[in-house]
């Protein structure tokens, strides 16, 4: 029974991550029962990392939402994911089935989405358009608890940014 729920959730989750993150979108654009191994992870934010989480968090506040906890396990998730963009010098989504499910093994997360975005100068600028985007939207105004974020340069200066939402 809890297998066949997980490959449901898993399955509307990928099905609404890539609704939500269409090519065209992709170019346009600390918590209670966490477990030890996410209380050990470690990850340094860098400034554009927290003026972006500040901005999710201002926004969701903004219309009346939660604000969202940062999990640095969840950050490494997405700092992982950026590597993989960047030595594919693509942005994409591939392995967000096998991060989901690893995120929600690890955290016990019951959701999860992803926004990622490519070559924004600011914070500013990729939330804008994550905003203007319907699904990266949506994601932002989920129904969600934590966050990570993660933004890495290539070798040319190219921003990647990677955001992954979980509901604990």
């Amino acid at each position: 029974m809890k297998a066949k729920l997980l490959c449901v959730l898993l399955l509307v989750a990928m099905t609404t991550t890539m609704i939500s993150c269409s090519p065209e979108a992709l170019n346009s654009v600390s918590t209670t029962n966490v477990s030890s191994t996410t209380k050990i992870a470690e990850y340094t934010y860098n400034t554009s990392e927290i003026e972006t989480m500040a901005l999710i968090n201002d926004y969701r506040v903004s219309i009346g939402l939660k604000a969202l906890k940062d999990i640095n396990y969840i950050s490494v998730k997405a700092e992982e994911h950026n590597n993989d963009m960047i030595a594919v010098n693509t942005i994409s989504h591939d392995g967000f089935v096998a991060r989901s499910a690893d995120i929600m093994k690890v955290l016990g997360a019951v959701n999860v989405g992803e926004n990622v975005a490519f070559n924004y100068a600011t914070s500013q600028a990729a939330f804008t358009a994550w905003l203007n985007s319907p699904g990266h939207k949506a994601n932002i105004e989920g129904d969600y608890t934590n966050f990570g974020m993660s933004i890495r340069l290539d070798s040319a200066g190219r921003k990647y940014y990677t955001n992954i939402f979980v509901k604990i």
